[in-house]
């Protein structure tokens, strides 16, 4: 009974610390913003401020995680349109090394390599769909990484940032990855969410395992 109590308690605090720790990055960083969206308006091809990706949340649930678009508009079909491209996306974990990527656009570069793409993601923390910390929300092609441990992956909110990102992020691959993201799960509490905070800070201020 008194571990249910702690566990409550803890969910109640991490969303209070979620709610106000988003409120308080949205407003600190608005003027960031407001500059990475007058950029787009320089491009060749206008097109939407946000890119939106469907992706697996706790217990399953999908939903749609906002980020700044790092990418040209056609970036899905230019992928999908070369097989090649696509077998070795999938080989690198989901991902293409910065100069292989014909997708990624000269900001999207920049926004990518200082993680300021992902600041619209607060507005998952404030949907609910989203905690500042936990695992990274994956889509449903990666779920098979986590084999029989995925409802224990899924168990919890996924987060803006976590365990993987202060320990390597994309250079942590499959299956190296799996331990990571679920060595958080198992051990979560309010004092590693403090501690992978102030490590996120520090590894974006030094662009340190992000592309």
């Amino acid at each position: 009974m008194d571990q249910q109590m702690d566990h409550r308690g803890y969910l109640v605090l991490k969303r209070m610390i979620d709610v106000v720790g988003a409120f308080l990055g949205i407003i600190l960083t608005s003027p960031f913003c407001l500059i990475i969206a007058l950029s787009y308006f320089f491009e060749e091809k206008k097109g939407s401020i946000f890119f939106k990706q469907m992706r697996v949340g706790k217990n399953g649930k999908l939903f749609y995680i906002y980020k700044f678009r790092s990418m040209v508009l056609d970036a899905e079909e230019k992928l999908l349109a070369d097989p090649l491209l696509y077998k070795r996306y999938v080989e690198n974990n989901y991902k293409l090394e910065p100069h292989e990527d014909p997708r990624v656009t000269r900001m999207g570069s920049f926004l990518r390599k200082t993680s300021l793409d992902e600041l619209p993601q607060l507005i998952n923390v404030l949907k609910g769909e989203m905690s500042l910390v936990g695992p990274r929300p994956v889509v449903q092609d990666e779920l098979k990484e986590y084999q029989e441990k995925v409802q224990e992956f899924l168990s919890v909110k996924p987060g803006v940032t976590g365990f993987w990102q202060v320990s390597g992020r994309s250079e942590v691959v499959y299956p190296e990855r799996v331990n990571v993201e679920l060595y958080y799960v198992k051990n979560r509490s309010i004092s590693l969410d403090t501690l992978i905070i102030f490590r996120t800070v520090w590894k974006v201020l030094l662009r340190n395992g992000a592309y």
